[in-house]
């Protein structure tokens, strides 16, 4: 009349622990996650010692809640935290799709949170940039002063720049080809005579297809993070992060009266919203518009 107890408990035991979903999670994300590091960083430290030998159909929503919570109590940054919720989030979104016993509902997904604005805008002068660029060129890293050039000229990310091959610049048609970008396809960015002029002027290593190695490993750089230190602080500006000189760099094209489709073009950018972040910028280029229309009447 209650039904079959013992087939209740086996169907019970069928549900797997979270540990389970997450090891196929990760097994997934490392075929095709190019941020695979960052997810098993946040899976191990945060999310399976908490769930892993829990059922999937034991993990509740509202402690789920209460855990995120936590999270944010013991200071971890707001963007942190919601980072950890997606990834545990896309565990049960996988485990629908794989028809895994539990995840016909997604207790994580439905979890409340406050939406991050993690946007940080902080663009260099022109002035600046010249500081940084004479700071880069006192480095004891050769490769650090073309590495700001290129940044600065070309709106890339570094992680771009670090893994260019000389195969892929073409210094007739003046582009440079990134077979793979963040947004996961390839993309043309334009060089500059300037950048031309950086390039030209980079040291060439034997059976080396780097643009900008490593002099010591003829690999690429692995990261700037202390010839980057020193030479920001030398150019009294400490708070700026090496990703800024991409934004510095749309700063630039902005108020120099280019379009913003144009902009995300170069950039690289999948959509509009991505680059309308640098609308206000236009204003030196929209104040010298009204100022000459100004003028105009005041002459007639």
């Amino acid at each position: 009349m209650g039904g079959d107890p013992g087939a209740a408990k086996a169907e019970a035991r069928a549900v797997p622990h979270y540990s389970d979903l997450a090891a196929m999670h990760m097994a997934d994300a490392k075929l095709h996650q190019r941020a695979f590091g960052t997810t098993e960083m946040y899976m191990r430290r945060h999310i399976v010692p908490r769930w892993g030998k829990v059922r999937l159909t034991d993990i509740d929503s509202r402690e789920v809640a209460q855990w995120l919570a936590s999270k944010r109590n013991e200071g971890l940054a707001p963007a942190t935290v919601l980072k950890i919720k997606m990834i545990f989030a896309r565990s049960f979104e996988l485990g629908r799709k794989w028809a895994i016993a539990g995840c016909d509902r997604n207790p994580v997904r439905v979890v409340e949170t406050k939406p991050v604005n993690n946007a940080r805008e902080r663009f260099l002068t022109a002035e600046e940039a010249a500081r940084l660029r004479e700071a880069a060129s006192a480095s004891k890293n050769k490769q650090l002063r073309p590495i700001v050039d290129l940044l600065l000229l070309t709106g890339c990310r570094v992680g771009e720049l670090l893994k260019a091959r000389w195969e892929h610049v073409d210094l007739e048609r003046r582009v440079w080809f990134i077979p793979t970008s963040k947004t996961g396809k390839p993309r043309h960015v334009p060089l500059s005579s300037a950048a031309l002029d950086v390039i030209g002027k980079l040291p060439r290593f034997d059976n080396c297809p780097w643009l900008i190695p490593n002099p010591g490993t003829k690999k690429p750089f692995v990261q700037l993070k202390n010839p980057w230190k020193t030479a920001r602080e030398a150019a009294n500006l400490p708070d700026l992060r090496i990703h800024d000189l991409r934004h510095s760099a749309a700063s630039f094209m902005v108020n120099s009266g280019v379009d913003l489709f144009a902009v995300g073009k170069v950039l690289g950018h999948a959509n509009v919203a991505s680059t309308a972040r640098y609308s206000h910028l236009a204003n030196d280029t929209l104040l010298a518009a009204v100022e000459a229309g100004a003028k105009k009447q005041a002459a007639a």
